[in-house]
């Protein structure tokens, strides 16, 4: 590299979990260029997590799917503005973490004097790169932290922690401690999260068997039940009280800093293979994955040992039995380790 970088572009268009999973990628491009200016494109979700990390000085927020779904004019007015918007801010250096075809296209219309882009066979134009060395092939059998960790590689960044992890600001956890209070649930409460959404049927795990769960965790071992929902959730609010114990405490109105703080309260946190489980996991909160199978399977689970992961070819054919074994496991995993810490 022969020249240091001022204002630097990170494209990071990812879903929420997807974020949260480039952060030691984004963390070892601020470590390697502290005093640059870093700007981080990203979606809305993820531009919360990018602001809790801390990671960069400005984001640059793009509805990448009304970009895609939208109207074909309404669409285009709106790539147009926003690469007048980029080229605007003068960036010197483009690093491209997801490298599509499209953002390839947006980095090199950056006027980026340097631009650094994943290579994935068949899914970018990383022609469009002229940064040296190249970064390795994309290798879809590694976890997805070392594949955006191996795109910043060729900047020389070199040893960095692969688990993500997300600061909890202390507002956000006062007012979560709030809303438990008002909910009866003290600081000495044992409290097991719950996230019973995933964006997609098919990879969503039965409500009742959910409830199910709750119901056992709170006859057999004292745990009071803390579910969340996000805004594709909240029609199921009615029927998560019908499924759900009476004692059970139903969270709908979070936003991401806020759910990260009420995540890291938790004991364990039971969730389908979405967002809000990737964030529960960066907090340092044991999280029980509940997933159908697939062939990328371990890529995508949060690093980590103390996470615990349930597949079956459907999702549905885990059992409520199989769920609570794994959840109590992993809650007297933590108890042992909290009793010992004291």
């Amino acid at each position: 590299m022969d020249f240091e970088p001022q204002n630097i572009l990170v494209i990071d268009f990812g879903q929420l979990g997807d974020v949260v999973l480039s952060l030691p990628a984004l963390n070892a491009v601020r470590a390697k260029f502290p005093h640059a200016r870093i700007t981080v494109a990203v979606g809305k979700p993820g531009k919360q997590v990018v602001e809790m990390s801390q990671v960069a000085d400005d984001t640059l927020v793009v509805d990448r799917v009304s970009l895609r779904d939208g109207s074909k004019p309404v669409s285009v007015w709106r790539i147009a503005r926003l690469v007048k918007e980029v080229r605007a801010r003068r960036f010197d250096l483009v690093i491209d973490l997801h490298s599509l075809s499209e953002t390839n296209l947006l980095g090199f219309l950056s006027g980026a004097r340097a631009r650094l882009y994943g290579r994935r066979p068949t899914r970018s134009l990383d022609f469009l790169s002229n940064f040296r060395p190249r970064p390795v092939v994309e290798d879809r059998s590694k976890h997805a932290v070392d594949r955006y960790l191996d795109v910043v590689a060729p900047l020389g960044v070199g040893q960095v922690a692969r688990v993500p992890r997300l600061p909890v600001r202390a507002e956000e956890l006062r007012a979560v401690d709030e809303l438990l209070r008002k909910a009866r649930a003290g600081r000495d409460a044992t409290l097991v999260g719950m996230f019973p959404g995933a964006g997609h049927p098919s990879r969503c795990w039965p409500l009742a068997r959910f409830g199910e769960l709750a119901l056992r965790l709170e006859n057999n071992d004292g745990v009071r039940t803390v579910v969340f929902a996000g805004p594709e959730e909240r029609s199921l609010v009615k029927q998560m009280r019908a499924e759900f114990p009476s004692s059970a405490i139903i969270f709908d109105r979070l936003s991401i800093p806020q759910l990260a703080a009420a995540a890291a309260r938790m004991s364990v946190f039971v969730s389908n293979d979405t967002g809000p489980m990737h964030v529960a996991a960066s907090v340092g909160t044991p999280v029980v994955i509940l997933m159908s199978e697939h062939p990328m399977l371990d890529a995508y689970v949060p690093p980590g040992e103390r996470h615990r992961v349930l597949h079956k070819q459907a999702i549905a054919e885990i059992t409520t039995g199989e769920a609570y074994s794994a959840t109590r496991s992993a809650l007297t995993a933590e108890r042992a380790t909290s009793l010992f810490a004291s």
